[in-house]
């Protein structure tokens, strides 16, 4: 097989294994290289159609990484809903995702010691969640921070601490995550300590 065919068709595998693919930003970039080697293909064999229809599709994937890139700090893409940990949809949700908890959270011991419940949205869509319990010392202790697969290239719990008030209003001063939480804690007000993250709210 000429390296010119084989070429083609490893664009099209990779064009195949990026629809395979749960997470929106991994499947962008992936689609995204198998379009352009479908219009390096295309144009050397002179199938402009293709090429055409190859070069449209890696614009709409340039697009759509720059909105998703642009946007993932932006909170009038996510939005926060305080909610009860006793929630028949969160407790949906959880069931539906217990395996991923359990493979990206193995400190998570259960959401019997919760005493508060954060979705993040995005627009209709539950993206992840944040669970705490009452430290009963003005301190929130976060028990799960999670995210589900479509969206584990961003950060969305990043906008529970970001607005003070998710705490505050709760009579929260301060906010304690485990040692072995996501690494944006830095990002977003926390300091690395002995307990694990600890951020002061203003």
């Amino acid at each position: 097989m000429p390296w010119l065919e084989i070429f083609g068709w490893t664009g099209s595998a990779i064009l195949v294994f990026s629809m395979m693919q749960q997470r929106i930003m991994r499947l962008r970039i992936i689609n995204l290289i198998g379009c352009i080697i479908h219009v390096i293909y295309n144009t050397v064999i002179g199938a402009w159609p293709i090429v055409g229809l190859n070069v449209v599709l890696s614009l709409v994937q340039i697009v759509n990484l720059y909105k998703l890139l642009n946007t993932r700090h932006d909170d009038r893409e996510y939005q926060v809903v305080d909610t009860r940990v006793d929630d028949p949809y969160l407790a949906h949700l959880m069931n539906q995702q217990r395996d991923d908890i359990a493979k990206f959270n193995p400190h998570f011991t259960g959401i019997e010691s919760a005493t508060h419940a954060f979705l993040i949205m995005k627009g209709a869509e539950t993206v992840g969640y944040v669970l705490a319990h009452d430290g009963r010392d003005g301190r929130a202790h976060i028990d799960l921070d999670f995210v589900s697969e479509k969206y584990r290239d961003f950060t969305p719990g990043e906008f529970v601490f970001t607005n003070p008030a998710w705490f505050t209003d709760h009579g929260f001063h301060t906010v304690v995550a485990p040692a072995s939480g996501p690494d944006y804690y830095p990002n977003v007000g926390f300091d690395k300590t002995d307990e694990g993250y600890v951020k002061a709210l203003a």
